[in-house]
């Protein structure tokens, strides 16, 4: 009778076990470092088989995505503006009838006031006659409280062309920014200068100037009495037409007025006139003088 054997018998295995068989988990992941997805899809990609749309598609389909919200801003945005625009609408025109109304008063107080000052201007008259006597023309030319005509000089005096001109002369320490505009300073002298080399009647820019006119600046405007003028600014002069011309440009408001075409290319263009036409002040400011009693002197014995 034959025994079962007592230890069982073991086959050969048909190839040798691998080292690392107990490292399946690492093994699989350095064999398999992509997921079989990510593979997949790189594959199709190489072969121009990516599912999805192709790119000028994509390219066309942002573009019009981009240009419906710019519509839909575009829309929201007249909408506003279409509910807005009524309430700005009555707001301009109350503005505008605000400005009309306020435009007429102005006009209508201007009416008034140059409406006064020509009665203003009548009464001075008379009372210059009255107080004048006999000199009592000769009292209204010099005032300017009547028009005036005869021979004189013309004078232009105009800004640069170029207002922004540097260099010396005679008022480069007066602090001018702008050394080639015509300021009230230069005016001053020019009138100044006329008055001196025997000129009756002046105007400048139909502005008659008396005794009392004022010629200053406000900002970069020239006023005399206190009314804007423009460039170029004529001065009309009412005298001994070739005498005064050539006193004025003898002398020193003359030759200053050379220096600052010279230096800063100021436009200057005076001539002798025949006849001028000078317009009366606008308003005349009588002023009289009464003599005082003579001071009683106390003598030392």
């Amino acid at each position: 009778m034959c025994g079962m054997p007592q230890h069982p018998v073991r086959s050969t295995p048909p190839y040798p076990a691998r080292p690392d068989a107990s490292m399946s988990l690492l093994t699989n992941v350095m064999d398999h470092s992509l997921d079989e997805g990510y593979a997949e899809a790189a594959r199709r990609r190489r072969a121009g088989t990516e599912p999805g749309l192709p790119r000028a598609l994509r390219g066309k389909v942002g573009l019009a995505a981009g240009l419906v919200l710019a519509a839909v801003v575009v829309t929201v945005g007249a909408a506003q503006a279409r509910v807005a625009a009524p309430v700005a609408a009555k707001e301009r025109q109350e503005l505008i009838d605000r400005i009309d109304a306020e435009t007429k008063a102005a006009d209508k107080l201007e009416t008034q006031v140059d409406t006064l000052r020509d009665e203003v201007s009548a009464r001075q008259r008379e009372a210059l006659k009255k107080d004048g006597g006999t000199r009592g023309d000769l009292v209204e030319l010099l005032s300017g409280a009547t028009q005036t005509h005869g021979p004189g000089v013309k004078l232009v005096v105009d800004d640069a062309k170029s207002a922004d001109q540097g260099g010396g002369g005679p008022r480069e320490s007066a602090g001018f920014s702008d050394t080639g505009r015509v300021r009230d300073r230069d005016m001053q002298r020019v009138v100044n200068g006329l008055w001196e080399s025997g000129a009756e009647a002046i105007s400048i820019n139909g502005q008659r100037l008396t005794a009392l006119s004022a010629i200053r600046a406000a900002g970069d405007a020239v006023l005399v009495d206190n009314r804007p003028l423009v460039p170029p600014y004529t001065v009309l002069a009412v005298g001994d037409g070739k005498n005064l011309s050539t006193r004025f440009q003898n002398s020193g408001d003359g030759r200053y007025l050379h220096a600052l075409q010279d230096n800063f290319g100021i436009r200057t263009a005076i001539s002798v006139q025949g006849d001028l036409r000078l317009p009366a002040a606008p308003s005349v400011i009588v002023r009289t003088a009464k003599p005082g009693s003579p001071r009683s002197e106390k003598g030392t014995s």
